[in-house]
């Protein structure tokens, strides 16, 4: 067997442990497995580099990598590699080749930094945005001052140009006067009677540039409401890659980040084409914030039209490119002014992000507040855009980049991300992509290259030797999560109408960043809140997607491949159009329910208003209510029927949608259907042990539990619909629930404790294996205690790497089915060896290992490898002004976006704390 073989082998053993022939744990695939964000700092990347860092990520349980290029190290220029050079192809294609000798996958961005554009994109193509200048004028007087535009950055370049002229009196009567205005800006114009203000829009150019941009990708930033400077973009790839896709699995862009891009040279246009009529003499409401009307309805039409240019002119494209490829597409939606459920839809792989750090009620759970994002933090109805686009559609896989600002630098330990990234499974996605890894030669010295704003997947990393329990977890949550297809009953509508009617600003960005303005405070919001808390899994929907669905079996369907839901939810709103309502009263004929909370109260946008109002309310009159008691209306419409409630779980209880009531613990889930069953991923972020039976709404003939952290299963205990669970603060675990029975499985190991703990409150021994910057001096111990508490030898407080901890037991009767193995505070993860047989890794909370088949009577050796952070290694090198890190563009900031500066840290604390327990335990089955 060769080297590559036994490692492969290692890895499953680790996966699965021992399992029997009849595995329920699904084929993992490499998209089961994590991937990682991998940048190319300069694209200074070389084939030995690349096999060597390949090789390892693969060992380490990476199922891919996603390369995205950056700005470069400083001192490196003479080997950066220009993007999509012949070069640059070429390492592509080796790294390509490598990773599929591994079994990985390679995704790439579809630029450098962020977000796309570069020196294919000319001026015509560049981000645009319209910039208005105002004049005065009174009656009979003729505008002296030429039209010119007086932006000193802009006025000179060649695709500026004038774009409407309007004129307002103060009755605000408007007057177009575009054609009036020459060549050399001289408006021909005389007002007859009163005061004007006159408002000149210009095509302009925001000027922004590609951020953190590679050798090679720099340049303007993409205009992604053109159709045509779309095209233009992708010609250069087709130039670098030919009609090959180099083996490229899937091209990313990411999130949307243009910045004050409002505008399109053709926008007048498209307005009008779709939108029905003339924006220039309404370009006044447009730039103004007044609360009327006008100025909400015309808004609303301007931001339907950019939603549906960027879809059309660039998301749509973007996704017939890669299939011109025989690739896939990647997209990340959010930031942009658009429908988000419809830009997610319209890609192969829809991602979503997590940014900062999510408050968990888990017990010792480690979370400074000086060491996370003061204002950001994930969301998850946030995530939920991707996931539900996903699911409506069919889509087999939703990515997330995941862990950005997790923490601070250095700070991030492996049971800090578990919970985080339960929270992206919770959502519906999965298939993570962590934020990330950086690319380093061999030549750099510790650190490595780093990016400034990830947790650091690197092998540099101190906590490195421990990732294969983190990658293992994960990769096990995914291969279920992504078994079958998504099993939600309700569909949620979003009333985006009630966002674009906003008097405020012009465009409107649905940001990751600022859901607390455009997501948080609606109802909307505060249906999928309490939602999820009852029990109900729910995806939203668009108006797009409600008028391709289709009423099947008294359910709704979005796409063939998707899933079916059993009753569409409008919440309470003051926008619906009235082609919306129309389609979701053809779905309640064909047999569909559907839940409104109130009455739509209008129809969004300008044009012919009240020929569509009435509409509206023609076919809100086609619904016959009758009372059902307080705050509850019914129908019968068609073969469907229509609720009408502002308490939508009254809604639900009236036609009997059922909840799971597994939430009544605090207890969350996400839940999957196969043929012949159902997956249910049950997480417990709540501060207390749960040991009980569980309503389960499906148990089917037999349910097996299965532990996402060490691959063990066994048949679960049932009790009417009932399945008893156990799951201490932290843990999660999987339901499998089938029509059929596998008599091979042995039932569950429930454990109990039984006896006295034994306290292993003795003499250890602390010796060091590996880390910097130098080896600790050995240390006889009288009780487990951190190394950093012997300040007397200066090497504990600046090392990171790898302490063992060892020391020796007498159990002089084993009379126990198992012992439990608990840590009380541990610095960072740990590996135990007992015996000298590979036990696990420890590397998250609870911090508890079963080691009891490993045990025997009388001596007993027991070593505990702990890692701890990078930390106290950088505060050191700090102190001692090390030079490591100094890039171009940004360089190195802190999680405040200030110049990193480590030398005033406290030092972590790192190793064993507190009592170390040997807990008997029996079984109950």
């Amino acid at each position: 067997m060769n080297i590559q073989s036994i490692i492969k082998l290692s890895v499953f053993c680790l996966a699965f442990g021992n399992l029997s022939a009849q595995n329920p744990w699904p084929e993992m695939t490499n998209t089961a497995k994590p991937w990682t964000r991998w940048w190319w700092m300069g694209n200074a990347v070389d084939e030995k580099g690349l096999d060597k860092q390949l090789t390892t990520l693969s060992n380490a349980g990476f199922g891919g990598v996603e390369v995205v290029p950056i700005y470069g190290a400083k001192g490196f220029e003479n080997r950066y590699i220009s993007y999509l050079s012949p070069e640059w192809m070429k390492m592509l294609q080796f790294t390509v080749n490598k990773a599929k000798s591994l079994q990985m996958g390679v995704d790439m961005a579809v630029g450098t930094g962020w977000p796309i554009g570069g020196p294919q994109v000319n001026e015509e193509d560049a981000a645009t945005k319209m910039i208005v200048q105002k004049y005065a004028l009174l009656s009979g007087e003729k505008l002296a001052e030429k039209i010119f535009l007086k932006d000193e950055k802009l006025k000179n370049l060649q695709t500026v140009k004038l774009d409407i002229v309007t004129a307002y009196n103060e009755k605000n009567e408007a007057v177009v006067l575009t054609d009036k205005v020459t060549n050399d800006g001289v408006l021909n114009w005389k007002p007859d009677s009163g005061k004007w203000t006159i408002y000149a829009v210009f095509t302009g150019k925001t000027l922004q540039k590609v951020k953190r941009a590679a050798p090679g990708g720099e340049g303007f930033t993409l205009n992604h409401f053109s159709g045509a400077a779309t095209v233009d973009y992708f010609k250069t790839f087709d130039k670098a890659f030919g009609n090959s896709n180099y083996g490229v699995r899937s091209f990313f862009n990411d999130s949307y980040e243009v910045y004050n891009a409002d505008w399109t040279p053709d926008f007048k246009n498209e307005f009008l084409k779709r939108r029905g009529y003339d924006i220039s003499p309404y370009i006044k409401y447009l730039i103004n914030d007044e609360e009327n009307g006008t100025t909400r309805r015309v808004k609303s039409d301007y931001r339907e039209t950019l939603s549906e240019l960027i879809l059309y002119n660039f998301t749509d494209q973007f996704t017939s490119w890669a299939h011109s490829k025989n690739s896939k597409n990647t997209n990340q939606a959010h930031g942009s002014p658009g429908n988000l459920l419809d830009l997610y839809a319209a890609v192969d792989i829809p991602e979503s992000e997590t940014f900062g750090s999510t408050v968990f009620d888990i017990p010792g759970l480690r979370r400074d507040s000086l060491d996370v994002q003061k204002a950001d933090h994930p969301d998850i109805n946030m995530l939920k855009f991707a996931s539900s686009a996903a699911n409506a559609k069919g889509k087999q896989l939703i990515s997330n980049e995941t862990f950005t600002w997790l923490t601070e630098h250095f700070k991030t330990s492996w049971s800090q991300a578990k919970p985080e990234v339960e929270q992206v499974f919770l959502s519906g996605i999965n298939h993570v992509f962590y934020h990330g890894t950086t690319y380093t030669p061999a030549d750099v010295p510790f650190p490595g290259w780093l990016f400034y704003a990830s947790v650091n997947f690197v092998p540099e990393n101190s906590l490195w030797p421990h990732i294969s329990g983190l990658n293992s977890f994960v990769m096990r949550s995914q291969s279920i999560l992504q078994s079958g297809k998504s099993d939600n009953e309700l569909l949620i509508y979003w009333p985006v109408y009630d966002s674009w009617a906003s008097a405020k600003g012009k465009d409107v960005a649905f940001k990751v960043h600022n859901v607390e303005k455009w997501l948080q405070p609606t109802p909307f919001y505060e249906d999928l809140t309490k939602l999820d808390k009852m029990g109900y899994s729910f995806d939203m929907t668009s108006d797009k997607m409600i008028g391709e669905a289709k009423s099947y079996n008294n359910k709704i369907q979005i796409a063939k491949e998707g899933s079916s839901y059993q009753v569409l939810i409008v919440p309470e709103l003051t926008y619906l159009p009235e082609t919306t309502l129309n389609n979701i009263l053809e779905l309640a004929r064909n047999g569909a329910s559907v839940i409104f909370q109130n009455e739509p109260k209008d129809i969004p946008g300008y044009f012919e208003v009240e020929k569509r109002r009435n509409l509206l309310k023609s076919l809100w009159s086609q619904i016959l209510f009758n009372n059902q008691g307080e705050n509850l209306k019914t129908a019968e419409f068609g073969k469907g029927k229509i609720i009408l409630s502002s308490d939508v779980s009254k809604a639900l209880e009236y036609l009997k949608i059922e909840r799971e009531k597994l939430t009544e613990t605090g207890l969350k889930f996400v839940r999957r259907q196969f043929e012949g069953g159902k997956y249910y991923y049950i997480v417990n972020h709540t501060s207390k042990e749960i040991n009980q039976f569980l309503p389960i709404n499906y148990t089917g003939k037999q349910t097996i539990i299965m532990n996402p952290e060490n691959g063990d299963f066994g048949m679960a205990q049932i009790q009417n619909n009932s399945a008893r669970i156990q799951l201490k603060s932290g843990q999660s675990l999987i339901l499998k629930s089938s029509k059929t029975i596998d008599s091979s499985v042995q039932k569950w190991n429930y454990t109990e404790k039984t006896g006295t703990p034994i306290i292993l409150d003795q003499p250890w021994q602390l010796t060091f294996k590996e880390g910097g910057p130098e080896l600790p001096k050995s240390q006889q111990l009288k009780k487990p205690q951190p190394w950093t508490s012997f300040s007397e030898d200066p090497a504990t407080q600046s090392f990171s790497g790898t302490g063992v901890y060892t020391t020796s037991l007498d159990l002089r009767k084993k009379n126990a089915d198992d012992y439990v193995l608990k840590l009380d505070k541990l610095y960072e993860s740990a590996k135990v060896i007992v015996n000298g047989q590979d036990a696990g890794i420890v590397w998250s909370i609870p911090f508890e290992i079963s080691i009891g088949k490993y045990l025997k009577k009388g001596t007993n050796t027991i070593q505990i490898e702990v890692c701890n952070l990078m930390a106290n290694r950088i505060r050191y090198m700090d102190q001692k002004k090390i030079q490591w890190r100094n890039y171009h563009e940004i360089n190195f900031v802190n999680i405040d976006y200030k110049s990193f500066d480590a030398s005033g840290w406290t030092v972590q604390p790192s190793g064993l704390d507190g009592q170390i327990q040997l807990i008997p335990i029996i079984y109950s089955k």
